[in-house]
């Protein structure tokens, strides 16, 4: 799979163009700075567990994103120290969400 926005950002996504690729930034930021662990737990879910100090990034971002990609569904939720960050798709959406998971992995802190 292509790292390339272009080639898995659905037509349905109505964030402009333009600021696809910083959008795109802020969830790599968010994945080099917090990223603790990456679960995939069907082919339509992963699971991020991030560090809880991301807490208020992480939901302003979820929250902007899923209002231009209302195909997503992110539950945030405190877990054993961490905060864990359930992303889920619709089947006809797994692309988008194999290269956010490729790009996590790409980018996660040790």
């Amino acid at each position: 799979m292509s790292n390339d926005p272009q080639t898995w950002v659905p037509e349905s996504c109505t964030l402009p163009s333009a600021q696809q690729p910083l959008r795109l930034a802020e969830f790599d930021d968010l994945f080099a700075t917090a990223l603790l662990q990456q679960e995939r737990l069907s082919p339509t879910a992963l699971r991020w567990r991030l560090d809880p100090a991301a807490e208020a990034t992480t939901r302003d971002l979820t929250a902007r994103e899923s209002s231009c990609c209302s195909f997503f569904s992110f539950t945030i939720a405190a877990d054993a120290g961490a905060l864990r960050l359930d992303v889920q798709v619709p089947a006809a959406h797994v692309a988008v969400l194999d290269a956010l998971a490729l790009r996590a992995a790409a980018r996660m802190t040790a």
